[in-house]
């Protein structure tokens, strides 16, 4: 299979792709695009680490696995392709962020423009079957991403982690809370939302007040 992580993520993440349970995640992988339809496309796969090196990123975003449905996703958590109808999540993101900072909601859910400034939008797991939520976890994609949560944890400094639901909030544990900033909220998704646990976490102007108090250029979100 084409393998796109850069080679400065090649050595950051070292351990993890030269060891056994790696190689048997790729195996794994490699068969299920050659035997399913699975998402994103394969040269997406690790499209969050294409748009930025460990010292460039200021915000991470957690995701839990891919979209499942025929053109959503494209390796980037919680974003869709342009032209593509926002999934529930996403169209809940979009209106936090018009009521935290005026932001107009956009007419494309493709949130490369966030990672081209440095925000890391990271799914815990990076490949999905067709509409099949969770089939690829617990193959080894967790592992690697914790790797990758905690690289950035140890290397970096003065990160706003944004942790949305209970699945996310979990990854605290990998972050050292004195170096970096950790918010936490309900989910997006319409369960959480429609129960008052997503909208008026008000993150996205938080994490841009943390980034200028400590000498960062704010996100244009």
């Amino acid at each position: 299979m084409r393998f796109a992580l850069s080679e400065h993520w090649k050595k950051v993440l070292k351990n993890e792709i030269t060891s056994t349970y790696f190689k048997n995640l790729m195996e794994f992988v490699k068969n299920e695009y050659e035997n399913q339809q699975c998402f994103p496309p394969e040269d997406l796969l690790f499209s969050a680490y294409q748009f930025c090196e460990l010292k460039e990123i200021k915000v991470v975003i957690l995701g839990q696995d891919p979209y499942h449905g025929v053109g959503q996703a494209n390796g980037l958590a919680f974003s869709v392709n342009p032209g593509v109808q926002f999934p529930p999540s996403l169209k809940n993101i979009f209106l936090e962020l018009k009521e935290d900072v005026g932001k107009e909601i956009p007419f494309d859910g493709d949130l490369s423009v966030w990672a081209k400034q440095g925000v890391f939008l990271l799914n815990s797991c990076l490949s999905v079957r067709k509409s099949e939520a969770g089939s690829h976890a617990n193959k080894g994609w967790e592992r690697f991403t914790d790797a990758t949560i905690k690289a950035i944890s140890e290397q970096n400094k003065n990160v706003v982690f944004m942790l949305w639901g209970g699945y996310a909030k979990k990854k605290m544990r990998l972050i050292d809370s004195k170096k970096h900033f950790i918010l936490t909220s309900g989910h997006p998704s319409p369960l959480s939302a429609n129960r008052g646990y997503w909208f008026g976490n008000k993150h996205f102007s938080k994490a841009n007040v943390y980034l200028e108090e400590h000498r960062l250029k704010a996100i244009n979100w």
